[in-house]
Order: C-alpha cells, then sequence, then structure tokens
C-alpha cells in the first residue's frame, strides 16, 4: 500500500514517527506552514522557520524514504496580529521555491477583517504564481466559516479546482461538494473526523477529489491515522484501487497542479548527506 500524507506537521514530530510512517506505507507528505503553538513576535521567526521547511525537513523525511514537500503561508491564527502582517509582502520570494507545492495554510480562524485581508490577499499569491491552495476551515462555527471561504475562493482569481478545503466534517462536506474545491478530511484521535466516520461520508459521496490526511502536530495527533483509515475502508469493502485514489492518487493530483511535485528520493544519497552534515555541525 502506498500512502501520501497530504497535510501533517513533521516539524512537530520525532524520527520515530518518520520510520513508523514508512513502515505503513507512507512515501510522501506536505508539510503546511501553520501556529507553532507560542505566538511569534516578529515576521522573521517566520523566515526561519519557512527555511527549515525548505531545507532541514525535506533531508529528515528523505533519510527515511519519504519526499517531503510544504506549502506556506501567514497562518489566519497569526493574521491577526500585526506584527505579522510583513509576511505577506516577504511570501513572493519564498513561493518561488521548488519544494513549495501550494500556499497554505490560509482561511479563517476566528473570521475577522483582518483575515478576510490575509486570505484574499493570499489566494491572489497563488494564483500569481500558479499554485494552488490549501485552506483551512475555522474549528469554530465551521459551517459559517465554510460558506464565507467559499464566497471568497469565487471572489478570488484561483479556480476552485485549484483549492483544497481542509478539515472538513459531515455539517460542511456537502457544500463543500458544491463548491468545486478539493476536499480534505484529518482523522484525529478525540477531534475533527475518526476513521468510522470518514468510512461514512466516502460511502455517501464517493472518493472523487477527496483527501485524507493525518495533520499530525504538536497536539494529541497520530502520524498513522492514514493507514488506519485505509484499512478501514478496505474492511469496509472499499476496493483497493479506490483507496489508492484516495490515499494517493488524489494528493499526487492537487499537489501536481503546482507543477512541481517531485516523489523520487534517494534514501542512500540522503543518508551520506546528512551524516557528513552532522559531522560538519559537530
Amino acid at each position: 500500500m502506498r500512502i501520501f500524507d497530504p497535510h501533517i506537521h513533521m516539524t512537530s514530530r520525532t524520527t520515530d514517527d518518520y520510520e513508523a510512517m514508512y513502515a505503513a506505507g507512507v512515501r510522501a507528505v506536505v508539510e503546511p506552514s501553520f501556529w507553532l503553538g507560542q505566538p511569534r513576535t516578529s515576521p522573521e521567526s517566520f523566515y526561519d522557520y519557512f527555511d527549515a521547511l525548505l531545507g532541514w525537513e525535506p533531508f529528515r523525511a528523505a533519510q527515511y524514504g519519504i519526499a517531503h514537500h510544504c506549502t506556506l503561508a501567514l497562518n489566519p491564527k497569526e493574521a491577526n496580529d500585526p506584527r505579522c502582517a510583513p509576511v505577506l509582502d516577504a511570501l513572493p520570494r519564498y513561493l518561488l521555491k521548488d519544494q513549495v507545492v501550494a500556499v497554505g495554510e490560509i482561511g479563517y480562524d476566528s473570521m475577522t477583517p483582518a483575515e478576510d485581508t490575509a486570505l484574499a490577499t493570499q489566494l491572489q499569491l497563488a494564483a500569481d504564481h500558479e499554485l494552488p491552495a490549501m485552506v483551512h476551515t475555522p474549528h469554530r462555527d465551521k459551517l459559517a466559516g465554510l460558506r464565507r471561504t467559499v464566497d471568497v475562493v469565487r471572489e478570488s482569481a484561483l479556480d476552485p479546482e485549484h483549492v483544497l478545503l481542509d478539515h472538513l466534517n459531515e455539517t460542511t462536506v456537502k457544500d463543500a461538494k458544491d463548491s468545486g474545491c478539493w476536499l480534505g478530511f484529518s482523522i484525529y484521535p478525540d477531534t475533527k473526523m475518526d476513521e468510522e466516520r470518514m468510512v461514512a461520508i466516502l460511502q455517501r459521496y464517493g472518493p472523487e477529489k477527496v483527501l485524507i490526511n493525518s495533520a499530525a502536530d504538536w497536539g494529541k495527533s497520530d502520524p498513522l491515522k492514514t493507514r488506519r483509515t485505509a484499512d478501514a475502508l478496505l474492511k469496509a469493502g472499499f476496493s483497493e484501487d479506490e483507496v489508492d485514489r484516495v490515499l494517493w492518487r488524489n494528493p499526487v493530483a492537487f499537489y501536481g497542479l503546482s507543477g512541481r511535485l517531485a516523489l523520487d528520493v534517494t534514501t542512500t544519497e540522503a543518508l551520506h548527506e546528512g551524516n557528513s552534515v552532522l559531522r560538519g555541525g559537530e
């Protein structure tokens, strides 16, 4: 079984997670930039973080045979902090990098005017750079937030076919599907979505344009939720082809819209390079 986790925050995870993910069938990941838990107090801290997602994390993933790409953005939560606003002006130089396969996470947290501006600005950046956009739907007032998001997408220069609406659930999936955007579901131990609910959604709505992710981060989460969901789908009667479509071909198709997706990983070369880097740093 081959698995592409299209939304996981490996900066928050250990190398043991990479090893376990590879054993479970994960061969590719996309890591969206997000809120690290501690508020950032200057734009420069974003730039260090972006550089790590572009350099260190792909190297770390390659040691375990996993292709790593990222999405970069000013996230919705920190869009409300005026100290972080200059990130919007700096993003264009980062969006030119080969490892960047979308603009994200963007979207809404509390649905403020500042978030309106950040979302519209970054959808335009995605259009300008011919990149898709990965959109975070809010944890609160999800349906209202989803509908407001879709309205902004429709007013933007970016085609809905180039937009992924993530963190969906039963209350938002129909509106999201009707929008023409791609559909993302985050499988969590206690919140968001679980394997059985995901099976029911796919039984009702089908696998077209559906992406399943673990969104594993610094909170209670599980980087193997993609594999657990795949197993649940097979147990429920979905075919291996349908599971491959949702867990591999759909994320490849969406992030492939960037023209930058590279899924070949030469682990031996990465290990050799990594050992040299580590020796040089001792």
